[in-house]
């Protein structure tokens, strides 16, 4: 299995605590060894870092670690191979163009059965599963909506229809961005943690490391993370369901299974 790291703000945040905790389950806390990618958007545009080693081991993920990127959406991935070699072409996330915004995806799980599945136009580059399911969701997407959808909320829950069919195929558990909206989808493990004011300490598992966030927020700050595991551990984490989904919009919650 792999591990997924998602954030969104409603200001422009970097995400290097919560990115020391992830890369270090890069093959030194966790198995998760086969390489890693991290998505940030700046207004229409976008910063990818990716690397075939290690995220432990990663002189690319030590300067991302240490380099302050701010991002009102981010989407991050560690990777344990199970379907494709271990090759750049075959390193999350994914990015593809669709309506003239670039839509991010990452994918925890493996699938069976997937070679009926049909992308259109979107052709996947590498050998993974996950490529190919998030070519497939592109475009279902297209086809569904030509020109773009009016209402982006009805659009992601019909995405989350299409995560249902693919959960049947096996482990699916994803984030997908268009850099304003980021929504979440469950198959069995992904939590989530919205940080607000009042502010406070925080505690990495995977590291000694602990930030005050009040020291480094405004009163109006409002940022949510993603992540397969929790990975801090002074902190109240929600754990999503299996079929669950959850579509945030600049840090808040706008849509989910339940609401």
């Amino acid at each position: 299995m792999c591990e997924l790291l998602g954030m969104s703000a409603n200001v422009p945040t970097d995400i290097c605590f919560s990115f020391t905790g992830l890369m270090q389950r890069g093959g030194r806390t966790g198995p998760h060894k086969d390489g890693w990618g991290i998505v940030f958007y700046e207004g229409k545009g976008l910063r990818t870092f990716k690397d075939p080693q290690p995220s432990s081991q990663s002189r690319i993920a030590k300067l991302v670690q240490e380099y302050p990127i701010k991002s009102c959406s981010v989407v991050s991935h560690i990777r344990q191979a199970n379907r494709g070699g271990i090759a750049l072409e075959n390193t999350h996330p994914f990015t593809r163009e669709l309506w003239g915004r670039y839509w991010t995806f990452a994918h925890n799980g493996q699938l069976s059965g997937y070679n009926h599945l049909k992308t259109g136009r979107h052709n996947p580059v590498g050998e993974t599963d996950s490529e190919l399911a998030f070519c497939w969701i592109l475009d279902a997407m297209e086809r569904s909506y030509p020109t773009g959808p009016d209402d982006m909320a009805a659009m992601f829950r019909y995405v989350a229809g299409l995560c249902d069919q693919l959960r049947a195929l096996g482990v699916f558990n994803m984030l997908l961005t268009d850099g304003e909206y980021l929504m979440t989808y469950c198959s069995n493990n992904l939590h989530w943690i919205t940080r607000r004011a009042p502010f406070g300490p925080a505690r990495l598992i995977d590291e000694e490391v602990e930030i005050d966030f009040q020291k480094e927020t405004t009163p109006n700050d409002i940022v949510t993370v993603i992540a397969t595991q929790p990975l801090t551990n002074n902190e109240q984490w929600h754990k999503m369901q299996p079929g669950e989904f959850n579509l945030f919009l600049l840090g808040e919650r706008i849509a989910a299974t339940e609401l």
